[in-house]
């Protein structure tokens, strides 16, 4: 099975055939929109930003070290991935570089409320950096369901999705359903024989192309080359109600009543959310 890759999609084939049934799809130039693509790169980093940080596991990174760092990674000898840097709070100047952000095709995006951001449950816009032989380091789905879009602006990445359906030949961890205890690079059968029965979907994105993954698709990636790509994620009715139970279960695990609390204010910021998504199709 080969991912499905499509060129001048319209906003109502999207909806009907990828989003709404929830099948993964790589915009071969929805990107073409952002002032960014064709613009992103290492060099062009160091030159404009070299000073920005962010913190990977512990240890403080500028983009100058981050991009000499993916630069000289190999896959016997990988840098750490991912490297993300907010873009928002890091370089805000790198916004009116990505607009329009949902790319004419990644709305309505519940997350753009100001509510949804407080409850620090996704809606950041990110940026990825990688280097030869960076694997990320589970196989997962997104927390809260949410849809994930990745646009890759420089370098090559391979990707691995699993169709829905798969859920229960992928181990989710006891602890953590949204990870699998499945090392899907190298996988033990013996450990986990029902593995063998997945048909994973293995393709690449290159520059300029954006993938679309739909809540609930498992999924995970490897840098091929140095890589810099942004990603973001969407809610709205769609996938709202597997977003509640998230809210719920993450919640409480620290208390019944910090569940209640969360999962009252996300409901709020939902009516907001949709009350100004009815008066925009006014």
């Amino acid at each position: 099975m080969d991912i499905i890759r499509r060129d001048n999609i319209t906003y109502e084939e999207f909806m009907e055939e990828h989003y709404k049934p929830g099948i993964p799809l790589v915009f071969t130039n929805a990107a073409k929109v952002w002032k960014a693509n064709g613009l992103f790169s290492p060099d062009w980093f160091r030159e404009n930003y070299p000073d920005r940080k962010t913190d990977v596991r512990g240890q403080i990174l500028t983009i100058k070290q981050a991009m000499d760092m993916v630069e000289a990674s190999t896959e016997e000898k990988p840098a750490v991935y991912p490297i993300i840097f907010d873009i928002p709070a890091t370089i805000p100047e790198l916004m009116p570089l990505l607009d329009p952000l949902d790319l004419n095709y990644a709305s309505p995006n519940w997350l753009k409320n100001k509510m949804f951001s407080l409850g620090k449950w996704g809606g950041a816009t990110e940026m990825f950096v990688g280097g030869p032989g960076g694997r990320f380091p589970y196989m997962h789905i997104d927390y809260y369901h949410l849809n994930a879009w990745i646009t890759q602006l420089y370098g090559k990445k391979r990707f691995t999705v699993f169709p829905r359906g798969q859920e229960h030949l992928l181990y989710p961890r006891p602890d953590d359903p949204w990870r699998s205890e499945v090392n899907v690079f190298e996988p033990d059968y013996n450990k986990h024989p029902l593995f063998k029965e997945a048909t994973p979907i293995n393709f690449v994105v290159g520059p300029g192309e954006t993938l679309f993954i739909p809540f609930g698709t498992w999924h995970t990636a490897y840098s091929l080359t140095p890589t810099i790509s942004v990603a973001f994620d969407t809610l709205n009715s769609k996938n709202h109600k597997e977003f509640m139970k998230d809210v719920w279960t993450f919640k409480k695990r620290d208390s019944k009543l910090k569940a209640v609390a969360m999962y009252a204010y996300a409901a709020v910021a939902t009516q907001t959310s949709k009350i100004s998504e009815a008066l925009k199709g006014k």
